[in-house]
């Protein structure tokens, strides 16, 4: 067969089950390659992860088209097991150095503005990082709440002492670690690819936050290591900022991540951009205040207060 493959959200980020979906068609002898929109494939695969990535609009010449991802909405679409456990095909993403793969799947808590719940259910053993290593000495896990499970932990005490560079890109649960300072530890024993990352969603568990933050520092963590995704949403613009002025003033990184309705798909506010603006640009974060700042000016706040970074 010849397989044709298409990253809808565009290839600045690994697409896991692609690259799965390759490895296992080329065991079968099949031929794999990125759709080319010239020759005619026997079957074509489109996966998208965000529902806000535009589709593509060509017409496929195929035999068959297969659409897949969260971003089409498909929740309970899963790949069959031989292929969601086979290592994937990193040849397709070649600058991308990292191994990638789940270590648990689902999470303990029920967010109303995520959709692992309703996509994964409750937390659950995965797979053990060697399944998709591939001798690799970094790995990108996905996983929406390791710590929430046993063996999840058991991986972060393997990974610690094979002394695997990793980073959990979907969040650790600082509020986990709140309520036992032996995570926390655990976390410190890691060698981290950049952050720890964590979230500061509402300002209902900043004592929690504050406690982690506490803990890990304690444990031998830097702060300049501790990343915080800030949920913001429109109309709390108020309280993000707070959230995110606190994370300062202890160190940590804050990153906005504006709030967008999973099934209106609304798209997200001209003051939800600019707080996000905002907070994630240091040079702007580190020089006025968010009522302060303007687009239209980023770049030349520095120059008008040289001290702050003096």
């Amino acid at each position: 067969m010849n397989i044709g493959l298409i990253d809808v959200d565009g290839h600045n980020f690994p697409n896991l089950a692609l690259m799965k979906l390759s490895a296992w068609h080329k065991l079968q002898g099949d031929i794999v390659g990125w759709y080319s929109g010239i020759e005619h494939y026997d079957r074509v695969y489109m996966s998208k992860i965000f529902s806000f990535s535009p589709d593509d609009r060509r017409i496929i010449q195929a035999d068959e088209v297969v659409k897949g991802g969260s971003g089409y909405k498909l929740f309970d679409q899963w790949l069959p097991s031989d292929i969601e456990h086979i290592c994937p095909d990193y040849s397709l993403y070649p600058t991308h150095i990292e191994a990638y793969g789940f270590l648990t799947r689902g999470c303990i808590n029920k967010c109303s503005f995520c959709i692992v719940p309703r996509k994964e259910g409750t937390i659950r053993k995965h797979a053990d990082i060697s399944e998709f290593l591939d001798d690799r000495k970094s790995a990108i896990l996905m996983d929406n709440n390791v710590i929430a499970s046993e063996w999840g932990l058991q991986q972060i005490e393997k990974i610690a002492s094979v002394k695997i560079k990793v980073d959990f890109n979907q969040g650790i649960d600082c509020r986990l670690i709140a309520r036992d300072k032996s995570i926390a530890k655990l976390l410190a024993r890691v060698l981290w690819i950049r952050h720890l990352r964590m979230a500061y969603d509402s300002s209902s568990i900043t004592d929690e936050v504050v406690t982690a933050i506490a803990y890990l520092k304690e444990s031998g963590v830097s702060a300049h290591r501790l990343f915080f995704y800030i949920l913001v949403k429109d109309g709390q613009i108020e309280d993000a900022e707070k959230r995110a002025l606190l994370l300062d003033s202890l160190g940590c990184t804050p990153f906005a991540m504006s709030y967008r309705d999973l099934d209106k798909n609304t798209p997200v506010s001209d003051e939800q951009h600019r707080f996000a603006w905002w907070c994630n640009q240091r040079q702007a974060f580190k020089s006025c205040k968010f009522k302060d700042f303007n687009p239209a000016t980023r770049g030349k706040e520095i120059l008008t207060q040289p001290s702050l970074f003096g």
